[in-house]
């Protein structure tokens, strides 16, 4: 059964893993930018990560018959310099115009600062100027419901960004359901010891339903699994969802909501 990864860090991976990946039905991931384990001192470093995303993590990722798509920002914990922030922010729309990228991501909020705030602010501008697609990162624990409400009163307060073209991650229990209330896509992110396991993104999907949200597994430099999604759909199917609802939250639903995208395949 093919599957998307819509969330997953390949940087951060080895070839076995595409490889893992493409046994398991993965037929399409996208990828954002995002932290690279330690702070880049300038630009230049952006730069060149920017093009590793748009040149040869595609490359890697089509031998293993895997469409790869990325999305371009300054992460929010790399955001406190706004001198830098903007030194990057300057250089996004030349990165949005390849054609494997989808739009902005992933913005949002590390510790809630008010210069994180700032930069996710002009990502937002950026998005609305350009007409692209945004995906979003919510901070972790006990900062997340602020997190997630003091984006959410940003993308409303300060742009006409359509809600549905607008993916909010890393949801859990106490934050989906304000997410999909105000009209944005939901992420769950699956983790085996933070965020979501596939258990509670089931227990989630029981609760909340399936409209307007996805499952990804980050994949990140920590402890993290590229095949958290095929395991959250074997959860699925241990309970008694059938195969379309399965096929309707790991293939259907990415695909709708990327879709709006042009840029976006399937294929390689």
């Amino acid at each position: 059964m093919k599957y998307i990864d819509p969330h997953i860090h390949m940087v951060s991976r080895t070839t076995d893993d595409y490889e893992r990946m493409a046994l398991a039905g993965c037929v399409a991931i996208t990828e954002p930018a995002f932290w690279a384990g330690f702070d880049r001192s300038s630009a230049q470093g952006f730069y060149d990560y920017f093009r590793l995303l748009t040149e040869q993590e595609p490359q890697r990722a089509e031998a293993y018959g895997i469409r790869h798509h990325s999305w371009i920002c300054i992460n929010p914990k790399e955001s406190e310099d706004l001198g830098l922030a903007r030194e990057v922010l300057s250089i996004i729309p030349e990165f949005l115009e390849k054609p494997s990228v989808l739009g902005v991501g992933e913005i949002g909020l590390n510790k809630n600062s008010r210069n994180e705030l700032t930069i996710l602010e002009e990502h937002l501008a950026l998005a609305e100027a350009h007409n692209q697609l945004v995906l979003v990162h919510t901070p972790h624990l006990e900062d997340k419901l602020k997190g997630t409400q003091l984006i959410m009163d940003a993308i409303k307060r300060n742009t006409n960004l359509d809600p549905g073209r607008v993916l909010i991650d890393h949801v859990e229990e106490h934050t989906v359901g304000a997410v999909l209330d105000q009209g944005f896509w939901a992420g769950m992110t699956l983790y085996p010891e933070t965020k979501c396991t596939p258990q509670r993104a089931v227990d989630i999907l029981e609760m909340y339903g399936k409209e307007r949200i996805w499952m990804n597994s980050a994949g990140d430099w920590g402890p993290s699994d590229p095949l958290a999604v095929p395991k959250a759909r074997l959860e699925m199917f241990k309970r008694g969802h059938q195969e379309a609802d399965v096929m309707r939250v790991t293939f259907e639903n990415p695909v709708t909501f990327l879709g709006q995208s042009e840029r976006f395949r399937t294929d390689v």
